[in-house]
């Protein structure tokens, strides 16, 4: 369920190492232009938010969020942009949406009217709205897990636009000030037991790659940033996965790694050739892979658990069985949350529990395993790492901050009155929640 909630819940997945946008890479690592960061691995360089918050400590502010969403915070310069689902008193004549029913004991949700689906710019120091663009009204033509969201998909930005992704909505290029400047619509998604939507786009110099795996034909495609219009695509049998595509260089070829369950595979940024794959991951693949120096983790945790650490230079063709799988591991993988790569440290839960798994990137050498976070309940956040420590966020509104390295170490426990499924957003010393009610800033006050 993990797997299935967090794609619904708008685990925003998605993109690569190094820099994802044309700007010079100081530009981009300044900020948190994508749901995993500047890194694309969840970490943020030279910053030092706060350890310790509570509703009467450390909130900067507070805005109340309309509608519903699970997407993650993105923030360039002084803007802070978040996507959001608002119903309306619209209904529409038309043929029942679509679920599964329930199973054990959990019905689907469906939307009952009209939504307007919305993008929100807001001043990330004052927390004020600067503007709120409706890119789309329509009635969802499935329903999504309880937990989820009809706006789980996380938006980029190169600082000169934002690309806002609804998936079966659409894709939706804005400039900095909210107005459309293209629009893409890839037709709708059949979602495995119709449990939603959430993979984010990925964003790297002109390119745009979304990634299209459902019950239907599913497909990889790239995307020119300026118009929108297709540069290559790729079908692929695949069934219905979560992942967000992530993107790296590596041998002077910018690859597009993709999680999935039959398959994960590589392809050219360039024109989409397949570069190399290997067997797939457990069902339900949520978690966005993460790179290091020239190794790929890919991670899964539905029903089973898989990783496998990838040495790029020696990937070519099929890999399965080869010298370039550094190192795997089969027990303790996520199923919602994506890892943290914190230097050459990889920490990642067991499906979405608060067991936390802390391993060398490079060796797979194990410093602690199956350790119980206290106080931390169901986790569909990823997890985030800055100034030496590591946040881990859970559904409940709690936040455990812990030390960053091989040694276990509590060094704060904080709770707001909020429940968060998105994954936070670390800028300059502020830390951006956002829940399913509000949009906290966590900063020292002035």
């Amino acid at each position: 369920m993990k797997g299935i909630i967090i794609a619904v819940i708008g685990f925003s997945f998605i993109l690569g190492a190094a820099s994802l946008s044309a700007e010079p890479p100081s530009a981009a690592d300044g900020f948190w232009p994508q749901w995993r960061g500047p890194s694309g691995n969840g970490f943020a360089r030279d910053n030092d938010p706060p350890i310790e918050w509570s509703e009467t400590k450390n909130v900067r502010w507070k805005l109340a969020i309309p509608g519903k969403g699970s997407s993650s915070p993105i923030v360039w310069g002084n803007r802070l942009f978040i996507t959001t689902a608002i119903p309306t008193e619209e209904t529409v004549a038309t043929e029942p949406v679509q679920t599964s029913g329930s199973r054990r004991g959990m019905r689907l949700t469906k939307a009952s009217a009209v939504l307007r689906f919305d993008v929100i710019a807001v001043d990330r120091h004052s927390g004020k709205i600067l503007w709120q663009k409706t890119v789309r009204k329509e009635l969802p033509h499935e329903g999504t897990h309880p937990t989820g969201t009809w706006a789980s998909n996380s938006a980029v930005t190169d600082g000169k636009h934002v690309f806002a992704y609804f998936g079966s909505r659409g894709l939706y290029a804005l400039d900095m000030d909210g107005n459309v400047a293209w629009e893409r619509d890839f037709g709708d998604m059949t979602k495995k037991m119709a449990f939603g939507e959430g993979s984010s786009p990925a964003l790297f110099g002109d390119r745009i790659v979304i990634l299209w795996d459902h019950e239907g034909p599913s497909f990889v495609v790239a995307l020119d940033k300026a118009t929108g219009q297709d540069v290559w695509k790729v079908d692929r049998e695949e069934q219905t996965s979560w992942s967000s595509p992530y993107i790296v260089e590596n041998g002077g070829i910018h690859q597009v790694i993709t999680n999935a369950t039959s398959r994960i595979r590589s392809y050219d940024l360039k024109d989409g050739r397949l570069v190399w794959e290997a067997s797939g991951m457990t069902a339900n693949a949520i978690p966005t892979p993460v790179t290091l120096d020239g190794i790929a983790i890919l991670m899964s945790g539905f029903r089973g658990s898989s990783l496998l650490a990838i040495r790029l230079k020696d990937a070519q063709g099929d890999i399965s069985e080869s010298e370039a799988i550094v190192w795997s591991l089969d027990r303790d993988t996520p199923y919602t949350p994506s890892p943290l790569l914190y230097e050459d440290t990889l920490y990642f839960l067991k499906s979405n529990s608060s067991i936390l798994s802390c391993f060398n990137a490079r060796t797979g050498e194990e410093y602690y395993r199956q350790q119980r976070l206290e106080g931390i309940g169901t986790v569909y956040s990823s997890p985030v790492g800055a100034a030496g420590r590591v946040y881990i966020t859970d559904r409940e509104g709690n936040t455990l901050v812990i030390r960053h390295g091989p040694q276990f170490e509590v060094l704060a426990s904080n709770s707001l009155d909020d429940g968060f499924d998105a994954s936070p957003a670390i800028v300059d010393d502020h830390i951006y929640l956002r829940g399913q009610q509000n949009l906290y800033c966590i900063a020292e006050k002035e």
